[in-house]
């Protein structure tokens, strides 16, 4: 999961491409890439992790490109991603984004308490991988301590985004260095085929498949890359900063994993505790790089953690000021913190705490709840961009038409398989989220003079509530575990 900055410069905003590139490769890199290892060693082997990068790679950048055409040709739509929908395809859709968007923020912060917890658990072993009562006791106590600071106007400074940067980054690359020196050719060709018989391309498909929402994970953040296109000495300089950060980003994700691949056997890494990264230098150097690592990741995520809490509440903030949502969650307190979002994400992610009580594998399912509740948001972008080439809109000229159109579509096309590759059940609790939701369209609806729900807005709510019944339903009998 990405880190989002939350600063913008006092000076001149106009700053150059290295500069640029370094701001939009800080926006992408989070928590994520510690937990990469295992992730794909649980999944696939060398060939599948390939495949899977690539697909990721291709799709996520065009979908960064969309962001960033969308930033250009629709800059009055500056109230956050759920606004394209809105403008796209009506009013609920958009409040719908909107909550996807939001519930997967909540959703990626308390993966950010489970992986917390489960660092810690090496001083203090009761939290285990952080789903014990234990953990999630401490861990809704600082949900609510962060919130209550947040309360009293306390913003996210230039020095903590400097030490979270430092503490992500330099861990990472040391990493890289250090296991790519103590790389074993024979494990990695070991590792190749995933411990696939019969090496077919079905089964490497399946495996690269399995490990599509964790690289939508580690992306998350993506759409925050467009927003430094106003800070650009040169307007072209913004297209060409994308390319490289993602690339530069791309290639970090994928070297800590190809690099795991020759140090440990498939099923060893499988089976090592989050974060990964710690337990595979460890067993290259010894327990000095598991506690490296594990420094390196509670500062990290603590610092990230602050710009989420923010993030999450303004999704609902912002919302509101336009009367999207109901005014009550654009009320602020003397400090000009919205209390009524924050109280609201802090409740939701308390909610997902007690969840993790009955997961089977806690970090792991929440890592991918988040990512798939964003997929419908970043499909609705996707989407609405489509439309835009469609429909000519802003191509007066036609001029950039059939690239963007090419652009939107590969997004489009890459965001609906990240929905199949989610599967049926990621899509039946994602509508237990949505489905209570309504009460707030309801609410702000009402509080407008507007008609509810017009006739094809009312059948989405109904499919939508059919499918949390659904989902409930499978819950209480089993046929879905989280």
């Amino acid at each position: 999961m990405a880190d989002i900055e939350t600063t913008t410069p006092t000076s001149d905003p106009k700053v150059s491409l290295p500069t640029l590139t370094a701001m939009v490769v800080g926006s992408m890199i989070g928590a994520g890439v510690f937990l990469l290892p295992r992730r794909f060693g649980t999944e696939t082997g060398v060939l599948g992790a390939v495949i899977a990068w690539t697909i990721a790679g291709s799709g996520m950048l065009m979908l960064a490109f969309v962001f960033q055409r969308l930033a250009t040709r629709k800059p009055d739509l500056d109230a956050g991603i759920f606004a394209y929908a809105k403008a796209g395809f009506g009013d609920y859709v958009g409040f719908n984004s909107a909550i996807g968007y939001w519930a997967s923020a909540c959703a990626g912060n308390t993966s950010y308490w489970v992986l917390i917890m489960a660092t810690m658990s090496a001083i203090v072993p009761a939290f285990g991988a952080g789903d014990t009562v234990l953990a999630v006791v401490v861990s809704a106590i600082g949900v609510w301590l962060f919130a209550a600071l947040v309360m009293r106007g306390v913003k996210d400074a230039a020095v903590i985004n400097y030490i979270v940067t430092i503490a992500k980054v330099v861990p990472i690359l040391m990493f890289i260095v250090i296991v790519a020196i103590a790389f074993k050719a024979d494990v990695f060709a070991d590792n190749f085929w995933g411990g696939t018989e019969g090496y077919s391309f079905t089964a490497i498909w399946d495996q690269a498949t399995g490990t599509m929402l964790i690289t939508v994970f580690v992306f998350l953040g993506i759409e925050g890359a467009s927003v430094y296109s106003r800070m650009a000495r040169k307007r072209e300089d913004v297209g060409r900063a994308t390319v490289i950060g993602f690339l530069g980003v791309l290639s970090v994700f994928a070297l800590v994993t190809m690099v795991s691949y020759g140090v440990m056997p498939q099923d060893e890494l499988a089976g090592v505790s989050q974060p990964s990264m710690a337990a595979v230098l460890e067993s290259v150097v010894g327990h000095w790089g598991s506690i490296f690592i594990r420094v390196g990741v509670i500062v990290s995520v603590l610092g990230a953690y602050l710009a989420w809490t923010l993030m999450a509440a303004e999704v609902l903030f912002i919302p509101a000021q336009s009367e999207d949502m109901p005014r009550f969650l654009a009320r602020t307190n003397k400090h000009g913190a919205p209390v009524a979002a924050l109280v609201m994400a802090a409740c939701l992610i308390s909610l997902l705490l007690v969840a993790l009580l009955f997961a089977a594998d806690a970090l792991d399912f929440m890592l991918d709840l988040t990512a798939a509740l964003s997929l419908i948001p970043y499909l609705l972008a996707a989407a609405y961009a489509l439309k835009l080439t469609a429909t000519r809109e802003t191509y007066g000229d036609g001029k950039f038409l059939v690239p963007d159109m090419v652009i939107a579509g590969l997004a489009t096309v890459y965001t609906l398989f990240l929905v199949y590759a989610a599967g049926v059940d990621k899509l039946l609790l994602s509508c237990i989220l949505y489905a209570p939701a309504a009460a707030l369209y309801y609410k702000a609806r009402r509080e407008r003079g507007l008609r509810v729900f017009r006739p094809a807005e009312a059948a989405l709510f109904g499919v939508i509530l059919l499918g949390a019944v659904v989902g409930v339903v499978f819950l209480a009998t089993g046929a879905i575990e989280i």
